[in-house]
């Protein structure tokens, strides 16, 4: 069968793309920059891409009108205070193009929305499922609570949390009920709905069988992690309160900080669980799914991280727009080294970044991230997805991958971080050499006299890092 999947950049569609194509479907992937899609080199061969933006209703006539299955996993608009109105736009647009081509089934992941007040962040996927459901083909909708998987924002989130906090002053939405379930089961749902009549034009809740207060779902990640950890709730947190809380506390941004208190404040328990049965799929434990999740973490074996989406750094960019650095204009700090080892030096410089560091001066690299912290940015706790590869539009501590090439020996990093103006990193070996160049197009006057408040430093980071890369070898 031909499917289309959209999202097929994102958290969700990275890990149900190769499961598709294990099925033996061709699948169409939807995405919105052709530049930051880089499936792996064994499924090429079995998709094809096209860009969409389903803002742009004359982007959409590049869906093809012979598709038999289309997945709507697009959930990118949170970074945008008018979200909601967005993500129902989208929704209507992809439901009036499909109108015109050959599709069966809709399968849509939404949240689970059983409650009568709902957050912002739940209507609007409520929305988007209202809206979904009025096209002339099967719609098939599953509701999802917390997802539990190596790279899934609130496994990140909560690993953050036990890990850095042995006490912990909590807020009382961490008495909220909620249903888990593991990322391999949400693929399993997924997968198992395609063209099963029995899930047409219905929804369906789906989680494990624990039903567990966020304290709970905390205190057992620290028992599968054998950490002792203390929590205590307060009435006294306001919401805003508690999303500055998350925000300084773990790696994600101020705006999904406070869509998740938001969120958390409303019990997410499935209503029954009649979909376990009609397709098949009986949901691990979340205890289970916490221990899949961290062996994947510790083998290095994330397969994506909601980090890497766009609304992570709370920027709209394309990749596009910043694959040339530019030179009018700009300020440039750009040095050159003899390589030691080629290879030896490629592969570390594929390695930056994360828990590897910046080789050089990484408490200088920490304190900048810090600062970038306290004025709204991301700071370096994004870290990265994979220790030692790196792909297309990967978020990379505060920078962002815009190119990547290890066989031509570049990398080119954009800055997510709080300036006035725009920065890139780049590293390019040509021939026995290393040439490490840092760009700085400054907004105004405040741009300029921020370059040369840093211009010191970079004498110190930057010599230091080019040398260490360079001289690296694989003895």
């Amino acid at each position: 069968m031909k499917i289309l999947l959209t999202g097929a950049t994102g958290y969700i569609g990275k890990r149900l793309l190769p499961l598709l194509i294990k099925q033996g479907h061709h699948v169409v992937c939807c995405v919105r920059d052709r530049k930051r899609f880089t499936p792996p080199p064994d499924l090429k061969e079995k998709l094809s891409v096209i860009e969409v933006d389903l803002l742009d209703k004359n982007s959409l006539s590049n869906i093809p009108s012979d598709i038999d299955i289309a997945y709507y996993l697009v959930h990118s608009m949170s970074s945008s205070d008018d979200y909601k109105s967005l993500e129902e736009q989208c929704a209507v647009n992809f439901r009036n193009r499909l109108t015109d081509t050959s599709v069966q089934q809709v399968i849509y992941l939404s949240g689970i929305i059983n409650e009568d007040e709902l957050s912002d962040h739940l209507q609007s996927r409520k929305n988007v499922e209202n809206e979904l459901s009025k096209g002339g083909y099967n719609f098939t909708c599953l509701r999802a609570g917390i997802i539990v998987g190596s790279g899934s924002a609130s496994f990140e989130i909560m690993r953050d949390l036990v890990e850095k906090l042995p006490v912990m002053i909590t807020p009382k939405w961490l008495l909220t009920k909620c249903q888990p379930i593991g990322i391999s089961d949400v693929l399993r749902f997924l997968t198992a709905c395609i063209l099963n009549e029995q899930t047409y034009n219905k929804n369906f809740d789906i989680g494990c069988d624990d039903i567990l207060t966020y304290k709970e779902m905390l205190l057992a990640l620290a028992e599968v992690r054998n950490l002792k950890r203390k929590i205590w709730t307060v009435p006294v947190m306001t919401p805003k309160l508690s999303s500055y809380w998350l925000y300084f506390v773990t790696s994600t941004s101020y705006k999904l900080a406070r869509s998740l208190v938001d969120s958390m404040k409303v019990e997410v328990v499935c209503r029954d669980n009649k979909i376990n049965d009609i397709v098949g799929v009986h949901p691990i434990p979340y205890k289970e799914a916490l221990r899949r999740a961290f062996y994947k973490v510790e083998h290095n074996e994330i397969d994506s991280s909601w980090k890497d989406s766009y609304s992570s750094s709370g920027m709209n960019i394309s990749i596009s727009d910043f694959n040339t650095v530019p030179e009018y204009g700009c300020f440039k700090d750009e040095r050159v080294k003899p390589v030691k080892d080629q290879q030896a030096c490629i592969d570390r410089i594929w390695s930056i970044g994360g828990e590897n560091g910046w080789y050089y001066g990484n408490w200088l690299w920490k304190i900048r991230g810090f600062l970038d912290k306290v004025f709204g940015g991301v700071g370096l706790r994004r870290g990265r997805t994979n220790q030692t590869s790196i792909s297309v539009g990967d978020s990379l501590d505060f920078w962002r991958v815009i190119y990547a090439d290890k066989k031509e020996g570049r990398l080119l990093l954009f800055a997510e971080m709080k300036l006035p103006g725009e920065a890139w990193l780049e590293f390019k070996l040509e021939g026995d050499s290393l040439i490490q160049t840092a760009t700085f197009r400054p907004l105004g006057l405040a741009g300029r006299l921020y370059w040369f408040a840093v211009f010191p430093f970079h004498g110190f980071i930057f010599e230091g890092l080019i040398n260490e890369l360079s001289s690296v070898t694989t003895d």
